[in-house]
């Protein structure tokens, strides 16, 4: 792979620019024959962070088991906290401007990526899960704000999924459906290594929530919220995510490409319960997150 290549790619999370010949990584002007792929956000934490160190964890789940209502409960019990949704708005409106003649104006058009995965996913599950998973990597390279950094204890970043997830369950979902073809599943794996191993501690994970529950009370509260986009999900496709989050999570028999990734701490949570109605249920799941985020 070419260095122009992957400054390309990287220049996509990076916002790195050009000016008289010489490409600009983070405070640096190199020779673009000489690319150093370095940025800020791709040092060491200590240079990132400043003196504390920030413990980043994901919630993983299948869809629909509840995890944007378990982040606003993380959220409302531990405000000292950063707790950072899933991306799905930016994936529902993809604006792309067009112009049909060199002097008319732009016609700025608006696409649901999501959408259009779940309508016909072997033509668009390799775009969406490219796109979900740069935006994921948005995400994890926010540093963190000066409240999370001033605040008591040891700041804490929550994610909802991770771009962990987006690649071991549903690229791999996808492309074991043959959703994603073979050529495509190998350049998603390619472009991914690369990412994560330039971006190192920047999307490193200290542990992972695990929200666990039945494929069949998930499809319950997918009928149940009424996302628009999902009308079409069967049963069976819950079941195939549930069985790639417990190869990943419980059995751990997902081949997996990142060697702190394979010895992570994985904090299993039952939301088949009402947690969200249950005062007793959600006391007793913030007290098993508070404890397990102490012993990272």
């Amino acid at each position: 792979m070419s260095a122009f290549y992957r400054f390309a790619l990287l220049s996509r999370v990076c916002n790195f620019k050009t000016e008289t010949g010489l490409i600009h990584v983070g405070s640096m002007a190199v020779n673009p024959g000489r690319l150093s792929l370095t940025c800020r956000r791709c040092l060491s934490g200590s240079a990132v962070d400043g003196p504390a160190r920030v413990k980043r964890v994901s919630i993983e789940g299948n869809i629909a088991v509840g995890k944007s209502t378990f982040a606003r409960l993380l959220q409302s019990a531990c405000p000292d906290w950063e707790v950072m949704a899933e991306p799905v708005s930016k994936w529902q409106n993809i604006e792309s401007g067009t112009k049909k003649g060199k002097d008319d104006a732009p016609q700025t058009t608006v696409s649901n990526l999501l959408q259009m995965m779940y309508q016909d996913p072997k033509r668009w599950s390799y775009t969406f899960q490219t796109y979900s998973c740069m935006s994921r990597l948005r995400t994890q390279l926010q540093p963190p704000p000066a409240r999370l950094l001033s605040s008591e204890g040891t700041p804490v970043q929550v994610y909802e999924r991770s771009v962990y997830s987006d690649r071991y369950i549903f690229a791999l979902n996808m492309f074991e459906l043959d959703c994603i073809n073979p050529t495509e599943w190998t350049v998603y794996q390619d472009w991914h290594s690369l990412l994560v191993e330039q971006f190192g501690h920047q999307v490193e994970l200290e542990g992972i929530i695990y929200l666990r529950a039945p494929p069949e009370k998930c499809m319950e509260r997918l009928v149940h919220r009424g996302r628009s986009e999902e009308e079409g999900v069967k049963l069976d496709y819950l079941e195939k995510l549930h069985v790639q989050h417990e190869k990943w999570l419980v059995e751990k028999s997902t081949e997996l490409h990142f060697e702190k990734l394979k010895q992570i701490p994985v904090l299993q949570l039952d939301a088949s319960v009402e947690f969200q109605s249950d005062p007793d249920v959600r006391e007793q799941f913030i007290t098993k997150v508070t404890n397990f985020f102490s012993a990272l």
